[in-house]
């Protein structure tokens, strides 16, 4: 057993090597290591077999970090699938795109790979380009043939590139004749992603191009965002383009009371005299609006806070209560907070990661793959107990989630709490039967338990 364990560690080793290789665009060096692991049998089959936890194999790895040549061996040399998938659904062209390698994502274009081919989440690497705002690579996906309009659950490529402050993205998504008002799920629209990122140049574009006003997400127009972010210039442009100044949203708010709960003094302003005066703020100045809607939010601070309290000393024990309600222009928010988290973790930047993981959960603490996110951000900094609570988190949140189970063992293992890593693992596995990565986690974890704490109960028939 101990020799075999040996064995297994050393194929592991070597297989992180190989992979290393690819992403540092060691073409020699993943040569060898290839050739150590196929042991002449089929190379081609043993290099495309060759994946990471999360099924990334060499040909997403060297796509990410720009290493064509790399690519070129494993596409011109293996024949490998370019269009292969990893856990997320991310075809080696998504990776180069989203790093905003460019040669890297022409080069798999011409070579074959399908433009049109989206992540899980809906993603395409139109999507990415356009929210780098790499020009070069976005008109020549466009030449493509690409459908300038795909969704995402964050929206079009136009939502991507407006939300991401790219002007000249946008400039050229529209030439080709995206549409300004495809809406999300959540009712979110390019001019609406546009307010949220506080972006002047393509607000203008889009409402050149006839994009909507007084659209509404959550009950939420572009107005009550501007009122809320703080922008002079963005609230003149809306208003001068037709914005309605007394639409309300779902709690019944106008964005003069949106601007004077942000202490938005020149919001105040412009809007006072364009909104018809509403009957419970009893000083219609722009001192009388401020100070009530000030006491307004330090009122509700309050009652918040003795309501937690009053729980608290209830009974603290209590389970959570049901998840807050979390608004569409929180969650487009969380989502370009989690797009710059996944950008800072592929650099290796984990404390970068974290603390944007860390701004989106705050916005959206519904969403479990924040908390898995981070969890792992955690793990790779060695923080175990950290990477633990987001676990747990997580698991909480989806329950019936095998990576949630994934992230607690690994953290659990960090922590040397082998037979609740095993555990986790094996919970995980009962989730994921086909999950391999997950299987082999549990056998080491119960291999590592044996180690030492002696002969474990927890391997399964």
């Amino acid at each position: 057993m101990a020799a075999d364990a040996s064995v297994a560690l050393a194929v592991r080793q070597k297989v992180q090597q190989f992979l290393n290789a690819a992403c540092a665009g060691k073409l020699d060096l993943l040569k060898k290591l290839a050739g150590q692991l196929d042991e002449g049998n089929d190379l081609a089959k043993t290099v495309a077999a060759i994946k990471d936890a999360n099924k990334r194999g060499a040909l997403h790895f060297a796509a990410r970090e720009g290493k064509t040549e790399v690519c070129k061996y494993l596409l011109e040399e293996l024949k490998l699938d370019v269009d292969t998938k990893d856990d997320d659904g991310e075809t080696p062209l998504i990776h180069a795109a989203r790093q905003g390698h460019t040669g890297t994502a022409k080069y798999l274009l011409d070579r074959g790979a399908n433009p049109a081919i989206a992540s899980n989440l809906g993603a395409t690497a139109l999507h990415h380009s356009a929210g780098l705002g790499d020009i070069e690579l976005v008109k020549y996906l466009l030449s493509k043939g690409v459908d300038v309009d795909s969704q995402s659950d964050a929206g079009t490529p136009l939502v991507w590139a407006a939300g991401h402050d790219q002007q000249d993205a946008v400039k050229a998504l529209l030439d080709n004749h995206a549409n300004p008002n495809a809406e999300t799920d959540d009712g979110i629209t390019p001019l609406l992603s546009s307010v949220a990122a506080g972006s002047m140049a393509c607000l203008e574009l889009l409402i050149q191009a006839g994009a909507k006003v007084n659209v509404s997400a959550g009950g939420a127009t572009p107005l009550h965002i501007a009122a809320d972010n703080g922008s002079p210039e963005i609230i003149n442009s809306l208003l001068k383009a037709g914005a309605d100044p007394d639409s309300a949203d779902e709690d019944g708010t106008k964005p003069i009371q949106v601007a004077a709960a942000r202490g938005n003094t020149r919001g105040v302003e412009i809007l006072l005299p364009l909104t018809s005066k509403i009957d419970s703020i009893p000083n219609w100045t722009v001192e009388g609006v401020l100070e009530f809607m000030q006491s307004e939010i330090e009122n509700q601070q309050e009652d918040a806070s003795n309501a937690k309290e009053a729980t608290l000393t209830k009974d603290p024990t209590l389970p959570q209560q049901d998840l807050p309600k979390v608004t569409p222009e929180a969650k487009e928010r969380a989502a370009e907070a989690k797009s710059r988290g996944q950008d800072a973790f592929n650099r290796k930047d984990f404390p970068m990661a974290i603390d944007a993981y860390t701004q989106a959960i705050d916005l959206d603490p519904t969403d479990a793959t924040l908390l898995s996110n981070r969890s792992l951000c955690w793990i790779r900094l060695g923080q175990a107990e950290h990477a633990l609570a987001d676990a747990k988190a997580c698991r909480t949140l989806r329950p019936d989630w095998a990576k949630a189970c994934y992230r607690e063992g690994a953290a659990l293992r960090l922590l040397q709490r082998f037979e609740e890593a095993a555990n986790s693992f094996y919970e995980g596995v009962q989730l994921d039967p086909e999950n391999t990565a997950l299987a082999t986690a549990f056998r080491e974890a119960v291999e590592a338990g044996r180690k030492f704490h002696g002969t474990t109960n927890l391997e399964k028939s």
